[in-house]
């Protein structure tokens, strides 16, 4: 199903109405001019509207400063910052207090975690071939016979001693990937989420339409272990960009997921974690590449992504214009195998941003708010934004932090953002963590009353 006959334009009115209505905070600036929400920030600029405040940053340092910080996870009161190096772990018992505890260090890209419910076990995606798998290994060529990538499994159980246990090769690497719940309380499998085949990459080889289900024994996680390979586009996928997915979401209470597959979106049945199939897919001419999917509180809508310049372009800007580069939002209709996505409205951050920014919709999750659909997400150089989706035809952008460009320009900004516990936090690519504290909307009681043991952004669960 082709969905660009049906674009519609952004009610660009009732976004500027409300950013109007929260007006406008200087949390930091150099020059104390007022900051406009339609013009791009200066260097050295921080601001924010006035329901979302900066309540504390962490830059980068110790093993792990100087490299790009990128997911995050949570577990009790430690957060879990993925990086190029290895891993951050903060302590947020008290958010505007937040503290590094400790550092991993064991580099290869990206570093996305994930976390057992216990807070015992992290898993960390490299999609960076390695001479070995090791901690101390050195990158190599893909094109390597022998070099490594996948899934590092590193007991966390002691944070005075954080030591990986465990790898598990995944072909083409973990670019990202997905906790799901086993059929016990023992087990946990992750979907591993790859791509980028070629005939002269030895453990990447083409054709690539299947995600790796990796299995992992809580009580024995050395023996984890690739047990299915399954090919989620027996046909080659709808276009042929579709070569493996870049991130998949679960919600395990409905048996349901959603993937974004480079050149389409799909819902998937899970009902056997083991065994996911596709029930219904989407393309659209005007996304460039399908990158995440997040699900809304009861599963009745998901939003995908799309990453044009692939995180590295300036794309929100007013040539790229409201809908490329943006977010498309999808009602799930039907039940079980018949069920499809239908889609309803695109959403873009509304304010422009410098031509040396990279800025693109990005990694985010949604706000625990009874009878309401807010998503909190990272646009890169773009900031923090708060997206109010309780109207699907009309989107607006409630709330936002953003940073000036960066001075020298350079890749940088909020990598995720994700609600926690009443705080969001913001890994910043460059900057290291921001804490953020959201007050003044609609549903945000509820939303404060909802306490989390552990979150990992791709795996939903109902309120």
């Amino acid at each position: 199903m082709d969905i660009s006959d049906r674009k519609r334009l952004r009610r660009l009115a009732g976004v500027v109405a409300v950013v109007g209505a929260l007006g406008l905070t200087q949390v930091g600036s150099a020059s104390s001019a007022v900051v406009q929400s339609d013009e791009p920030l200066a260097p050295g600029t921080v601001a924010s509207t006035k329901n979302l405040q900066l309540v504390t940053n962490i830059p980068r340092q110790g093993v792990n400063d100087g490299v790009f910080q990128s997911d995050l996870a949570f577990a009790g009161d430690v957060a879990i910052q993925g990086t190029y190096g290895g891993l951050n772990f903060y302590d947020i018992k008290q958010p505007q207090k937040t503290k590094l505890i400790t550092q991993f260090a064991c580099p290869g890209g990206q570093g996305d975690p994930s976390v057992t419910p216990d807070g015992d076990l992290v898993f960390m995606s490299v999609d960076s071939a390695r001479t070995d798998d090791s901690c101390e290994s050195s990158g190599t060529s893909t094109a390597n016979p022998d070099g490594w990538e996948g899934i590092r499994i590193i007991d966390t159980s002691d944070l005075s001693n954080v030591q990986q246990v465990a790898t598990v090769r995944t072909d083409c690497g973990s670019h990202t990937h997905t906790l799901v719940p086993g059929e016990s309380d023992d087990v946990v499998y992750l979907y591993i989420s790859s791509y980028g085949p070629n005939a002269v990459f030895p453990n990447c080889q083409p054709p690539h339409d299947a995600i790796s289900i990796v299995e992992v024994p809580l009580d024995d996680p050395a023996s984890a272990s690739v047990i299915e390979k399954v090919v989620l586009f027996p046909d080659g996928g709808a276009i042929s960009r579709t070569a493996g997915c870049h991130d998949i979401t679960v919600y395990p209470e409905l048996d349901l997921a959603a993937g974004a597959c480079m050149g389409e979106g799909v819902l998937m049945d899970i009902s056997d974690p083991t065994a996911p199939y596709v029930i219904d897919s989407v393309t659209d001419t005007n996304f460039a590449f399908w990158h995440s999917a997040t699900f809304n509180n009861d599963a009745s809508r998901v939003i995908f992504t799309d990453e044009l310049g692939g995180g590295g372009g300036a794309t929100c800007n007013e040539a790229v214009g409201p809908e490329r580069g943006a977010n498309a939002i999808f009602d799930i209709v039907g039940e079980g195998d018949d069920r499809s996505l239908e889609f309803i409205e695109y959403f873009k951050i509304p304010r422009h941003q410098a031509d040396t920014e990279n800025c693109v919709a990005h990694n985010g999750s949604i706000v625990p708010a009874k009878g309401r659909d807010i998503m909190v997400q990272s646009w890169y150089q773009g900031g923090v934004s708060i997206l109010d989706f309780t109207d699907p035809t009309n989107p607006v952008e409630i709330g936002w932090f953003d940073r000036g460009a960066l001075d020298p320009p350079g890749l940088g900004g909020s990598w995720s953002a994700y609600w926690y516990n009443g705080y969001i936090y913001s890994s910043d690519i460059t900057k290291g963590l921001d804490v953020l504290r959201l007050t003044g909307t609609k549903g945000l009681p509820s939303a404060n009353s909802v306490k989390q043991s552990y979150f990992n952004a791709q795996t939903q669960y109902a309120l």
